[in-house]
């Protein structure tokens, strides 16, 4: 009895041993067999959905045995969207195996991915650490940017080299941070469309797109969630029950103190506490608004559906608080915790009104608050622009000095003529002089001749830039310049910057539009002061706007003149970016004092260190 019993047993464990492991979704093989590293993870330890279930859903649309193709996600920060690809991918390594590319926006990115995520995700769980060898072992095949596993092969690109999204064909696309991608790839089109192409020939392909959005009529990730079936997750309130999506317009607090924070429901205006989120949380649904969308499932969440624990809602509104002193910082804000696209202002201010607040200060001296001097040139053909700019703490501002350098712009004088505005140093209210810093020439005409005139001009004072229409911020991260010669283009060693035009208009525009009583002790933040110029400036200053139109059935923001000449604007769009990229922006009290006294000389040319004295930040003096 016994031996047959046995003989059962065996038979039974043969039988089991033969069955296939049962069909998972990415959230149930999370659940059992993802670990969260101390390396790359707050919560170090199993991955828990029930934590975040919001994700289940868009985690389970990209198992095996669903019939979704395509997932778009915008979110606000802290919400887990980077986690649930990464679970997808070790999922697709051990149940699915196929040949995956993740895309981050950059190379340098796509490494940084490998080694904080990658490789920790690996190391931490034994079924990939079974089929993912190390990269350190003899003839493993593996390296930073490729994994080689039975049945498959992770590639990892980023989304600024076209060759490198030209690698392979793949099954699985995972696109990381949408918005932060180029949309004309070394002239080779989207490099998102570059990147799903490569997934054409696959029947059962799977893609997921993630992102934090960035500016109205410009954001991919917009786009995509637009065009798909447009998913909000609706929780319900604990005190009636009824559904609703988290909107920041509910979240209520008293005299500017974070702690009195509390949610306020839509229908039956009981009051919410993060507390209750865990509970709202696990009962949540999601409901889509456009059902009839493309074929793909598009998702949205903000960062007020980030877990207990987390991002909490006193975060929220602490750091609104805080980004209520800059427009900049308001836009960040917008996009990573509302998980929403900021709509630029680009209305022209009225040029008269800009014209009337002119201030009496001498053309070409600095003011005593002016610490720090940057210069924007723009190129014509037949003359150059500039304006020298004095920045002071709060970026307050003082234009200093305007006009142009009349002649061709392809001969040698006219450049030699700049070289000496470079070198000039101005005046200060008190007495000694002052040079200027950092100077941005546009590279959009005469392309070549202005790469030699830079290529000559110390590298760390005089910077070669481009403008970006679509480009999120202000300065952006430079690329190798190639300069023609003798009918043939070398390398350089020369950087181009890409300056985020869009942007710093909009941030212009809105300073522009600010008022301030001339009794004031203090200016709002990013005050302008002009002196005596003439209406051309002002004219110039305020010659375009920011209009929408619509570009293959989606709407998109542009800038467009309204005169002729706008060379005052852009001569202080690139003054601006020089600011940031000196720092300007998150210098404190003391460093302002100190770049001023770096940036001051005698009346011979020779530095001088005066005592260090307060910065005072006063109101106009209007005509």
């Amino acid at each position: 009895m016994a031996l047959a019993d046995g003989g059962a047993v065996f038979e039974k464990g043969f039988s089991d041993g033969l069955r296939p492991d049962p069909v998972l979704t990415v959230s149930e093989w999370a659940d059992r067999h993802r670990f969260l590293s101390q390396r790359a993870s707050a919560e170090p330890g199993r991955f828990q959905t029930s934590r975040t279930p919001y994700l289940r859903e868009i985690m389970d649309k990209l198992s095996s045995n669903d019939p979704t193709n395509r997932v778009v996600f915008m979110k606000g920060a802290q919400v887990g969207g980077t986690e649930a690809g990464n679970n997808w991918l070790a999922y697709s390594i051990d149940c699915s195996p196929a040949p995956f590319l993740a895309v981050s926006p950059t190379l340098e990115m796509a490494k940084r991915n490998s080694r904080t995520r990658i490789d920790p995700m690996v190391e931490e769980c034994p079924r990939l650490r079974e089929k993912v060898r190390d990269p350190k072992a003899r003839d493993s095949g593996n390296s930073m940017l490729q994994k080689l596993y039975p049945g498959g092969v992770l590639v990892l690109a980023g989304a600024n080299s076209a060759s490198g999204l030209r690698s392979m064909p793949a099954k699985m696309l995972f696109a990381d941070e949408l918005d932060a991608w180029p949309e004309n790839l070394d002239g080779e089109g989207s490099a998102l469309d570059l990147a799903e192409a490569r997934t054409r020939t696959f029947s059962r392909r799977k893609i997921l797109i993630v992102s934090t959005p960035t500016l109205a009529g410009r954001s991919a990730i917009e786009r995509e969630f637009l065009a798909g079936s447009m998913k909000f997750f609706h929780v319900p309130c604990v005190h009636c029950g009824a559904f609703q999506k988290l909107v920041w317009s509910q979240i209520k607090w008293v005299d500017d103190d974070p702690e009195t924070v509390r949610y306020v429901c839509e229908h039956c205006g009981g009051h919410l506490q993060d507390h209750h989120k865990t509970k709202m949380l696990s009962a949540g649904q999601w409901i889509a608004e456009n059902p009839e969308g493309d074929g793909t499932e598009s998702y949205h969440i903000s960062t007020l559906y980030s877990p207990l624990g987390w991002y909490s809602w006193k975060d929220c509104v602490s750091s609104y608080l805080k980004a209520q002193k800059s427009e900049n910082a308001l836009k960040v804000w917008t996009n990573t915790i509302l998980g929403e696209t900021w709509a630029e202002q680009g209305e022209a201010p009225d040029w008269q009104d800009l014209y009337n607040r002119r201030e009496r200060y001498p053309i070409g001296q600095v003011p005593e608050a002016g610490c720090v001097l940057t210069m924007g040139v723009d190129v014509q053909q037949d003359y150059l622009a500039f304006e020298v700019v004095a920045y002071a703490p709060g970026l307050e501002s003082w234009s200093i000095d305007w006009g142009n350098i009349p002649g061709d712009t392809a001969s040698d004088e006219v450049w030699k003529e700049l070289t000496a505005k470079v070198g000039t140093t101005y005046p200060t209210a008190d007495g000694l002089r002052m040079s200027i810093r950092m100077v941005a020439v546009d590279t959009g005409y005469r392309t070549q001749d202005v790469y030699r005139w830079v290529k000559s001009q110390p590298p760390t004072r005089v910077l070669a830039i481009k403008g970006r229409d679509n480009q999120a911020v202000i300065v952006g991260q430079p690329s190798n310049a190639e300069i023609g010669q003798k009918g043939r283009k070398i390398k350089s060693g020369l950087k181009v910057w890409p300056i985020g035009v869009s942007v710093a208009k909009s941030e212009l525009y809105g300073w522009l539009r600010r008022k301030a009583r001339a009794d004031a002790d203090e200016l709002p933040h990013g005050w302008l002061h002009f002196p005596e110029y003439d209406e051309e400036f002002f004219k110039q200053l305020t010659a375009e706007t920011l209009t929408q139109k619509t570009v293959r059935g989606y709407p998109r923001y542009v800038w467009e003149k309204t005169r002729d000449r706008n060379e005052a604007l852009d001569t202080r769009v690139y003054a601006r970016a020089c600011a940031q990229m000196l720092g300007c922006d998150r210098f404190d009290s003391a460093r302002w004092i100190a770049e001023r006294q770096n940036g001051l000389t005698s009346g011979s040319g020779v530095p001088v260190n005066p005592e260090p004295q307060q910065i005072k930040r006063r109101a106009s003096k209007f005509l």
